[in-house]
């Protein structure tokens, strides 16, 4: 009986893609594929067919050929009997492993498989610590001595985690592949070999100082910049000072986040130094030069304009926080506050009793008033 032609076999045109003849082929092998079918030889036949067809109709060269003298001239040219009778359904899974690894959730037993001679460097973790300082230290910027354990190059084998004048070896289990795996009917498993933790080679003579870790946990200690202006939350970044790597691979970095405690006199706003200064009604209505100290304990002379409300913010200019890489400074903002007695003495009562009456109950009114506070108040 005349052989069927590939292209009818598997179902596509003469000008399908490369992509197309194999997406055909997987849907075919899929489908008639033994451990589907046992015992089935119809399906067999199909699947060798197919097999035989996908081999041809794959490589540049057979379909050239092919479409060249057509399916009978071309059988007689190969001289081949291709995937037909007698065919064992090792030689089709030894040829199209790479098919059958990808449709059944894994690498093909046949495939070939990178060989491991030894470990590979790997990068160490990065590390994150928060640390605490004052919004004084914000200010002035300090240096911060940093304490804490992390993974270091082991010294004694240079990172190598083996003896001196000692190699590696190659897992004898997985061939250096690093997994294992193995059928059951349709479905192909793979895991991690459990010989050499899924690495690919083991250490028989590992460094007796790290245990063939190539790294040992150590406490280190050192300190760092925090430059002035540093904001709440910022984070910087210690090159190098986080988990040393793997077999000589480059260390981790260390990330400090900053967290700014808060202060009882100042709080920041920007870039800008926030205070307040509590005055009395006579300050605040003639006016008055007043000292005060700078959250760095410098003393500072404002000048309280007449008249001056109450929240009016009296500005120190370039007293407050230098701007990260840059050279300009913020401000120190005093806001006024009013002092309010809770208990007066009789005379003090009697004045703000003619206070009052001289005044009456118009907020507006203002004549008389420095008068009465000179006179009374000096």
């Amino acid at each position: 009986m005349q052989k069927k032609d590939f292209y009818e076999i598997l179902g596509v045109e003469k000008n399908a893609t490369p992509e197309d003849i194999k997406a055909a082929y997987r849907k075919l092998a899929l489908k008639y594929h033994p451990d589907r079918n046992p015992n089935n030889k119809d399906a067999e036949e199909k699947f060798k067919a197919a097999a035989e067809a996908y081999e041809v109709l794959s490589d540049p060269q057979k379909r050239s050929q092919y479409d060249q003298f057509g399916h009978s001239d071309f059988s007689q040219f190969q001289n081949s009997g291709g995937y037909g009778q007698g065919t064992r359904m090792e030689d089709i899974f030894e040829n199209f492993g790479d098919i059958f690894g990808s449709m059944f959730g894994g690498h093909s037993n046949h495939s070939k498989t990178k060989r491991t001679k030894g470990p590979e460097p790997i990068k160490g973790n990065n590390l994150a610590k928060e640390i605490d300082i004052s919004l004084l230290d914000a200010y002035l910027g300090i240096k911060y001595e940093i304490s804490y354990y992390h993974f270091f190059s082991c010294d004694s084998c240079k990172g190598a985690g083996t003896q001196e004048g000692t190699k590696y070896h190659t897992c004898d289990e997985c061939k250096g592949n690093g997994k294992v795996q193995y059928q059951q009917g349709f479905f192909v498993y793979q895991q991690s070999c459990s010989h050499c933790s899924g690495n690919g080679f083991t250490i028989p003579t590992p460094c007796t100082s790290c245990k063939g870790q190539s790294r040992i946990q150590q406490f280190d200690k050192f300190s760092v910049s925090i430059p002035q202006g540093i904001f709440d939350g910022a984070e910087l970044r210690i090159n190098q000072k986080g988990d040393a790597g793997l077999f000589s691979g480059q260390a981790g970095d260390l990330f400090l986040t900053i967290r700014i405690k808060p202060d009882p006199n100042f709080v920041r706003e920007g870039d800008d130094l926030i205070s307040t200064i509590t005055l009395t009604y006579p300050q605040l209505v003639l006016g008055c030069h007043i000292d005060i100290e700078g959250i760095d304990k410098k003393i500072h002379t404002i000048k309280v304009p007449k008249g001056c409300p109450v929240g009016e913010r009296i500005l120190v200019v370039g007293q407050g926080f230098k701007k990260l890489k840059s050279s300009i400074y913020g401000n120190l903002i005093v806001i006024t506050q009013c002092h309010i007695p809770k208990k007066i003495n009789t005379q003090e009562k009697e004045l703000l009793t003619q206070y009052s009456e001289l005044i009456g109950n118009n907020p507006q009114a203002s004549s008389g008033i420095g008068g009465f506070f000179k006179r009374f108040l000096g």
